[in-house]
């Protein structure tokens, strides 16, 4: 396990190099009601006063209920600032675009699950520029390495204080930190559309997942799944690939 008081003081000392360099008045972030945004903000409030955590619904009925409840418990047991948008008209409106743009073309599922985590990059860096800040991402190692996230999406970021930490580090984290216990037992989920939760829709279990990141142990089966994942997801983790004229 690691030391998270030495974890707490170096991840709060990292948020605020970054805001010095750039001269940012403080971070924004999306505050989902789930583990990793809310350690995200714990942290970003710890090193800054100036911290937003903007709770975005999304059509989901989960969104409006028992993630929101728990967006909020984290925002007030921490001062956090809250804002609330809501996404669901707007999505809404974009289907409809979409639909009599294509007109035979099929917009897939994946397709339409993604357009929620982008259009929250989208509000999250409207009121981060309008109000000088940075926007802080809250994607951890597991789902990085299975290529778990959106791109473009909950990928796009200006830091991101716990990209090193697997789902089970995130949780004894959070437990040292004395974050509230429905964040913490709750399972994880993007909640994109009802009913779902990681593990059901990657077909994992964090805990054997995250195993294998620490130690590299587990089932031959469950190892060759996680490397299949991480290679077909590779695009997602490397920067866009560009053009460029080889000196001669």
């Amino acid at each position: 396990m690691r030391n998270y008081k030495e974890e707490l003081e170096a991840r709060i000392s990292f948020i605020q190099g970054i805001l010095k360099e750039s001269g940012a008045k403080g971070i924004v972030y999306g505050n989902s009601g789930g583990k990793d945004s809310a350690l995200v903000g714990i942290l970003c409030r710890k090193a800054s006063s100036q911290v937003t955590g903007v709770i975005m619904p999304c059509q989901s009925q989960r969104n409006y209920n028992e993630d929101l409840q728990d967006a909020l418990a984290v925002a007030r047991q921490y001062d956090i600032q809250s804002l609330t948008v809501d996404l669901t008209g707007v999505k809404s409106a974009m289907l409809e675009a979409l639909e009599a743009g294509t007109k035979d073309q099929l917009v897939t599922s994946a397709a339409v699950a993604n357009i929620a985590p982008r259009l929250r990059m989208t509000t999250l860096y409207a009121i981060a520029q309008s109000r000088g800040c940075l926007v802080a991402g809250t994607g951890n190692r597991s789902e990085a390495y299975m290529g778990y996230f959106t791109k473009w999406g909950d990928g796009a970021y200006d830091l991101n204080p716990i990209a090193d930490l697997t789902v089970t580090e995130i949780f004894e984290f959070l437990r040292y930190l004395g974050a509230p216990e429905q964040i913490i037992v709750k399972a994880p989920s993007a909640g994109l559309f009802e009913g779902q939760t990681d593990e059901k829709e990657m077909g994992i279990t964090y805990r054997a997942l995250d195993q294998f990141l620490l130690t590299g142990a587990g089932e031959a089966q469950d190892i060759a799944k996680y490397k299949e994942a991480h290679a077909r997801t590779a695009h997602k983790r490397r920067p866009a690939r560009i053009y460029q004229e080889i000196d001669q």
